[in-house]
């Protein structure tokens, strides 16, 4: 199943276990849970549902997996010919990483993340 929500002016297609890049939260710590409620289509393989202009009831949950990430580094100069002036400046934008966790639509069986395989015992040798 995905799921597309809005989350201040950016729109996100994830299925459950997806990781991706939010906007920075401060009160966001790692391992915390996060909610999102305007959920703007939803599907699985068979069928979809488009919300006017959200799903009511639909949300899709998130835990934090690293509270501060910081992008790319924009390098921003600027200056006047033939005036000898330069000025320099710099931006990075930080971000928040998450995992979806679950998703739940109305009408749809509400999907999560496939189990971690268990690990496989270590095969020890036969004594001769």
């Amino acid at each position: 199943m995905f799921a597309i929500f809005e989350d201040g002016s950016h729109q996100y297609r994830v299925q459950a276990g997806d990781r991706l890049e939010i906007d920075y939260r401060e009160s966001a710590k790692t391992g915390d849970s996060l909610s999102f409620d305007r959920i703007l289509a939803a599907g699985d393989e068979t069928s979809g549902k488009i919300g006017r202009p959200v799903i009511e009831g639909a949300t899709v949950q998130v835990e934090v997996v690293d509270e501060l990430f910081k992008g790319k580094k924009l390098e921003i100069g600027k200056f006047r010919r033939r005036k000898g002036h330069i000025r320099h400046n710099g931006h990075t934008q930080k971000y928040t990483r998450v995992r979806v966790t679950a998703i739940d639509v109305p009408g749809y069986a509400k999907s999560e993340p496939a189990p971690a395989p268990a690990a496989q015992p270590a095969a020890t040798p036969a004594s001769a």
